[in-house]
């Protein structure tokens, strides 16, 4: 098939949409049948435009060092849900703490899970993360201690579901997360972020006020495609709202040695060399039993492969964000 240069449809008459306007509103491609040979320059340029409208949806930026003096603030996101964010926060979090690092986690998901992972009992809990993002100056008192020592935690709830409802007519309302953690920064060595499988107001403000993202990726076909609209919304919350925010690494879950498992990995790994972490979290049973217990993987089962894994993977962190040299 030979491409034919395109010709324009336009309304009759005068007016906006007239012949001599530049812009038409509709353009009519036409094919004919003919022989062409294969490296032909048409092919070659149509070929380039395909290949870039493939990869620019994917592309990702890395992120920046953590100012100096404060710390580093990091959202663990995807838009697609099922893909283990809750368990990566909630297992990145304590292995850190069992490392002798200050961290909070916030808890933006209004399921309320990471407080049942690691150890809190939301009954008692008064300040929520609804709280800390209409009233900013709650920040000190809605930490909460957890089941690990040197983690701290401030709870999700039901009531993030009309949040956004409520900030409508609020002005800044995209940084009032930032807002809030700001005098707790200089307090902490990392603040993980838990987010709703949706780009709400509240995953909006986590952006904002984050250094960098995680991206949990279960490895499946339709965990590509979350990626690709993922990569759309940080681009669009560095051009508007945060300029410095980048992405730390994406991390592949529920992994397993199957024929597609291990191709999705190969493709991610294609796709995004520098921003991998290594190794893959394996599908593991003592994963999910850990929040049943009100305790993360590594005060659970620490030599499951669940265990392992993130052990590994937290290590490789802790070098990129500069923890450890």
């Amino acid at each position: 098939m030979a491409y034919r240069a395109p010709k324009a449809l336009v309304e009759d008459g005068p007016g906006p949409q007239s012949a001599s306007n530049k812009d038409p509103l509709i353009v009519d491609v036409e094919f004919t049948e003919s022989e062409e040979i294969a490296g032909s320059p048409i092919l070659d340029s149509v070929e380039s435009v395909r290949t870039k409208k493939a990869s620019s949806p994917m592309e990702l930026p890395m992120s920046l060092p953590t100012p100096e003096g404060r710390a580093r603030v990091v959202t663990v996101i995807n838009q697609k849900g099922g893909v283990g964010k809750t368990t990566t926060v909630i297992n990145v979090a304590s292995q850190l703490g069992l490392r002798g690092y200050r961290i909070l986690v916030v808890d933006a998901d209004s399921q309320g899970n990471c407080a049942t992972g690691l150890g809190v009992d939301k009954s008692r809990v008064k300040t929520t993360t609804r709280d800390l993002i209409l009233n900013p100056e709650t920040a000190v008192n809605a930490r909460h201690a957890t089941a690990v020592d040197n983690v701290h935690m401030i709870v999700g709830d039901k009531t993030l579901i009309g949040l956004e409802q409520e900030m409508l007519r609020q002005l800044g309302r995209e940084r009032r997360l930032s807002e809030a953690l700001s005098p707790l920064l200089p307090h902490y060595d990392l603040i993980l972020i838990d987010t709703p499988p949706s780009l709400g107001i509240v995953s909006v403000n986590a952006l904002v006020a984050s250094d960098g993202i995680i991206v949990p990726v279960q490895t499946e076909y339709f965990a590509l495609e979350g990626l690709a609209l993922l990569s759309g919304t940080v681009r669009e919350v560095r051009a508007l709202l945060n300029p410095s925010l980048g992405v730390d690494g994406v991390l592949m879950t529920m992994h397993a040695p199957t024929t597609l498992n291990q191709q999705v990995a190969s493709e991610l790994r294609e796709a995004f060399p520098q921003l991998m972490v290594e190794p893959a979290i394996r599908r593991n049973i003592r994963l999910a039993e850990a929040p049943s217990h009100g305790v993360p993987i590594h005060l659970h089962e620490p030599n499951s492969s669940g265990g392992q894994d993130y052990r590994d993977v937290v290590s490789v962190l802790e070098r990129r964000w500069g923890l450890r040299e």
